[in-house]
């Protein structure tokens, strides 16, 4: 057999067993997808226990913490045989939506561990993992200064999300410790890619984003202080100083504070400036500090 039909039987391999995984989504709205069918529980307490499970993917999630989604500090009576039957109508479901035996699926896909249960993706993909996975790649192209593999990365990881985290799930405590948890890692994220973006002189492809950002998150002092430096640096002075005396009313009217050293730093160098050279970001090592100008902050 020639080398290039090897090659094309395994790419047909590969390929039919993709057709056959479990793709899911939990960035945006739940979503399980398999042989190009979408489906997923309509139950309210299903859905909790499985997105649980997903967002833990390979690890084993104790009883205990799935008590604690589904009734928090007020369990009925019967709550460990109502999560087993919860379980099983789980198994049950991947069974029928994958076309495979619920025995495989609690073997393989939703097992029972000892203390509690594991979901294992195998095959298939979590759009979690693909985002979390994007983002460490991004991490180190910024840790060895190299912005512009950075805000490709860190672009293509956002793009993975279709809206707020399992938005269409109304978890308990612990899916929404896991919400926020996720949702601020996103905002990190964005962070991080309007930095690099200000550092590659990226001043107008950043402004409307952080516009957005600063009325979304008007005590975030890190994405106002980047919103001061796009305006600036596109010789809108002016406005970057506003930004800063309403972020400096925000934090005192709502938490009886003053900016922090980040906002104040490049508020500062603002108004030391004579406003008449838009500054040029200087690349830095991520972590690197010092800074001769507002833009070395990032």
């Amino acid at each position: 057999m020639s080398l290039a039909r090897i090659r094309e039987e395994q790419a047909e391999n590969y390929y039919g067993d993709r057709k056959r995984a479990l793709d899911i989504g939990v960035l945006g709205p739940l979503s399980l997808r398999f042989g190009g069918e979408v489906n997923t529980p309509s139950a309210p307490k299903l859905r909790n226990v499985l997105t649980t499970l997903i967002v833990s993917a390979g690890q084993v999630v104790p009883v205990s913490m799935l008590m604690r989604e589904l009734w928090d500090e007020e369990p009925p009576q019967s709550w460990l045989t109502t999560l087993q039957t919860y379980i099983l109508n789980l198994r049950k479901l991947l069974a029928s939506f994958t076309g495979t035996a619920t025995s495989e699926i609690a073997g393989t896909m939703l097992q029972t561990r000892a203390g509690g249960y594991v979901f294992q993706l195998g095959s298939g993909t979590l759009d979690l993992r693909e985002y979390q996975t994007m983002v460490s790649a991004g991490r180190e192209q910024l840790a060895a200064g190299d912005d512009l593999s950075a805000v490709r990365t860190f672009d293509a990881a956002l793009r993975l999300w279709r809206g707020p985290a399992f938005v269409d799930v109304q978890g308990g405590r612990v899916l929404e410790s896991k919400r926020r948890q996720i949702e601020e890692s996103r905002l990190v994220v964005l962070e991080h890619l309007i930095g690099a973006q200000l550092r590659l002189g990226m001043y107008h492809e950043v402004l409307t984003e952080l516009v957005g950002l600063t009325v979304e998150n008007p005590l975030h002092e890190g994405l106002h202080a980047q919103y001061m430096l796009a305006l600036y640096s596109l010789g809108r002075r002016a406005e970057a100083l506003e930004v800063y005396r309403r972020l400096r009313n925000s934090l005192i009217e709502e938490l009886g504070l003053e900016p922090g050293s980040q906002a104040r730093e490049v508020h500062q160098a603002i108004l030391d400036s004579d406003g008449a050279q838009v500054l040029v970001p200087q690349q830095r090592r991520f972590g690197d500090a010092g800074w001769s100008d507002p833009t070395r902050l990032y």
